[in-house]
């Protein structure tokens, strides 16, 4: 008895735990090439910040700080030059809203119709389909916006008092593209849920509509709210729909039928100008885009918070 009692509590030597062994080469090579690569993002962003900040900082030793945040007319190039970027800001916001109210419902719609109600052949085709919008030259749907949305749709069938651009085509347009963006991160992370939480609410006499809205949309919320923010930075950030369709003229715009020209689209127009570089029309392009990258990374930095909220792990 004593030694089967000596030999039940005798360590027994199995050599080297797995968890302490010892990477392989292959392995040093793909975290180093992981490590690189997450450097090397964050250099390429200081890169970016850096190049707008250095001639922001000319522009704004002549520009006061609160006349180009709070002025109500934008015009550096006339002979009475004003530097108030609120025109620019009211553009791009009219054309960000319009683009959320069409892409949110239908990409969250095609998102629950692939996830929940498609069959997983239906999927495989459906989803490359829809991935397809995205892949479109921005350029092409400028020109769809301008010929068609606004040109037909506008004027002619709808017969609204409009110009020849206005911020309704170019939002309507943009958000027909971001439409796959939204619709395919959400999908990914409605998928994502375990499918123990749809028995689960099966079992309690739930049907698949009563699942889809309250159980699998909550626990994936984070993944939708990640997706709809990244289609608010895309839509900020858009240039050729916007340069093409909502106008070229900055002015204030207060309502959707008229034309403007967003933060994106002075860009666009100015860099093509001839601005002598160095000269205070040529700093505008840095100072608008250093306030574009500032509003891109306040709704990421409010994105990060809310993801991290709402976020559930499995």
């Amino acid at each position: 008895m004593t030694t089967l009692s000596t030999a039940r509590h005798r360590k027994v030597d199995r050599g080297p735990s797995s968890l302490h062994a010892k990477p392989r080469p292959l392995d040093l090579a793909i975290r180093l090439l992981f490590r690189l690569a997450a450097i090397f993002t964050i250099v390429i962003t200081a890169g970016i910040l850096v190049a707008l900040l250095i001639p922001s900082i000319g522009f704004f030793a002549q520009v006061p700080v609160t006349e180009f945040l709070f002025g109500t007319r934008w015009a550096p190039r006339f002979a009475d030059a004003s530097f108030g970027v609120v025109p620019l800001v009211t553009a791009t916001a009219w054309t960000t809203a319009i683009a959320l109210l069409v892409a949110v419902p239908f990409g969250l719609g095609a998102a629950v119709f692939l996830s929940e109600y498609a069959h997983h052949r239906a999927r495989k085709i459906l989803k490359p389909i829809l991935e397809l919008l995205a892949g479109i030259p921005t350029v092409v749907y400028g020109y769809f916006a301008v010929q068609f949305v606004q040109a037909t749709v506008l004027r002619d069938w709808l017969q609204l008092d409009t110009g020849s651009f206005s911020v309704l085509s170019a939002g309507f347009v943009m958000g027909v593209m971001i439409i796959p963006t939204i619709a395919s991160i959400s999908e990914d992370a409605m998928s994502a849920v375990p499918n123990a939480l749809r028995q689960g609410s099966a079992a309690l006499g739930a049907n698949r509509m009563q699942t889809t809205v309250r159980v699998v949309f909550p626990a994936a919320l984070s993944g939708i709210i990640a997706a709809v923010v990244l289609g608010i930075s895309r839509a900020v950030g858009e240039t050729m729909i916007v340069a093409l369709a909502a106008g070229q003229q900055a002015r204030i715009v207060t309502g959707p039928l008229e034309a403007g020209q967003t933060m994106t689209g002075f860009i666009a127009q100015a860099a093509l100008g001839d601005s002598p570089v160095g000269s205070l029309e040529y700093d505008t392009l840095f100072a608008v885009g250093l306030l574009l990258f500032l509003i891109t990374l306040l709704v990421n930095f409010v994105s990060i918070a809310i993801v991290r909220r709402f976020r559930e792990a499995y």
